[in-house]
């Protein structure tokens, strides 16, 4: 394949398996880029963050005046660029596992001179424990990989522990926004948000200003429709 319309996977990110210890929460499905699209990964992939480490300091990261946003699973990316630019109050830090998305991304961040973008590719839960407590505006989880047998629950990325751990990331008022077009799966984040006591929200009507991914379209055309879920830190 050598163009780039259809080099980015159908799953979105979510953890990848450390030492055989922890359940995926992804789909690996490797698909090769354009020429051009891999030699800007090789250029950029020297601004990524890695998923591992020490706690990170979001000052020095972006600017410490804007609200702070982590996607998790931004999939093919197409979102992150039309957000950055349309609410430049916030920086966004999108973590992603699959290399064609990550691509995407800095190709974007390159054409329009993002600076307040900041790419991780490898595993977001990882991430997750380097990011300071209460120091979230806000944690995007849209279309996750939905795992849709139950044998494979447990590998959905929304699940207790996991909110837990997000929750402890938002500061006060934090926005948690979760989206699904599999509606099992809207009901077990709702069911897992609502029992969160730090949490206050549910199910909103599709905000206007969410872009619309070429997988939700895809969803659209298959007869799914998307379930949005805000919730705020109390």
């Amino acid at each position: 394949m050598t163009g780039d319309v259809d080099e980015v996977p159908e799953s979105r990110g979510g953890r990848a398996m450390r030492g055989g210890t922890q359940p995926l929460t992804f789909k690996p499905r490797r698909r090769r880029m354009s020429p051009r699209r891999a030699a800007v990964y090789e250029r950029m992939r020297s601004t990524l963050l890695a998923d591992h480490g020490g706690p990170i300091d979001l000052a020095a990261l972006v600017d410490p005046a804007d609200d702070v946003i982590l996607e998790i699973g931004f999939g093919g990316g197409e979102s992150v660029a039309e957000l950055a630019l349309a609410r430049p109050h916030e920086s966004i830090i999108g973590v992603e596992v699959h290399t064609p998305g990550v691509a995407r991304v800095l190709e974007d961040v390159e054409r329009h001179g993002l600076t307040n973008v900041r790419v991780v590719e490898g595993d977001a839960l990882l991430f997750l424990d380097r990011v300071p407590v209460g120091s979230l505006a806000g944690v995007r989880i849209w279309f996750p990989d939905p795992w849709p047998k139950v044998r494979q629950r447990d590998k959905r990325i929304v699940r207790s522990a996991t909110i837990g751990s997000v929750v402890e990331r938002l500061r006060p008022d934090g926005v948690l926004h979760l989206a699904t077009d599999v509606t099992d799966y809207a009901v077990q984040m709702q069911t897992v948000c609502d029992a969160d006591g730090r949490l206050a929200g549910g199910v909103v009507d599709r905000p206007s200003w969410r872009p619309l991914t070429r997988f939700e379209q895809r969803g659209h055309l298959e007869g799914r429709d998307a379930t949005d879920l805000v919730y705020r830190r109390v």
